[in-house]
């Protein structure tokens, strides 16, 4: 957000340097200037599910909100996540899901930004672990089902499979860093 919306790059130092959640942690998603038609929001728990449900529900907007059920504000496949769209709600398992449960360890992050942005460009690259790849895969399929709303989520996921497998998502991804 602080990289599109100026408003959010004046205060982005000062929630650095707090080192939590802040009200604009929340802001940033409904207050997005491309104001998309299609979003997918993860969040860090149900209350704030249901505060953007109430929010974006009366909008024209596809939506999806997904929290992983042990605390991820993604889909993690470390457990079941709940998923709340503009069609209703759902709790998902890991293995509907993601064909099946991956461990809270397979799918660290590292300990910055850096090497978070590291280990996405390796899954995009086709370096990715199985794990790392699985929860891409979920995210993604979720994503497609929130932009193309009368398909299952079977056909989104192999479509996400399509796209990681042949390389159109880390060409998706080139493009939208060269526009910076």
């Amino acid at each position: 957000a602080p990289l599109f919306h100026p408003a959010l790059k004046n205060v982005a130092t000062v929630r650095k340097q707090l080192g939590v959640r802040t009200f604009f942690n929340m802001l940033g998603p409904l207050v997005n200037p491309a104001k998309p038609s299609n979003q997918l929001i993860g969040v860090f728990n149900l209350e704030m599910a249901r505060m953007y449900n109430y929010l974006l529900q009366d909008g024209d907007t596809n939506y999806a909100i997904v929290h992983g059920l042990d605390g991820y504000d993604e889909i993690s496949l470390t457990g079941d996540s709940k998923i709340i769209s503009n069609r209703g709600e759902k709790v998902w398992s890991a293995e509907a899901i993601g064909k099946r449960l991956v461990l809270a360890k397979d799918i660290e992050a590292g300990t910055t930004a850096a090497e978070a942005a590291k280990i996405f460009t390796q899954v995009l690259e086709g370096k990715g672990t199985w794990a790392q790849n699985a929860v891409v895969l979920a995210n993604a399929a979720t994503a497609l089902q929130v932009c193309m709303p009368a398909q299952t989520y079977e056909h989104c996921y192999q479509l996400a499979v399509q796209s990681l497998e042949e390389g159109k998502a880390l060409n998706s991804f080139t493009k939208l860093i060269s526009l910076q």
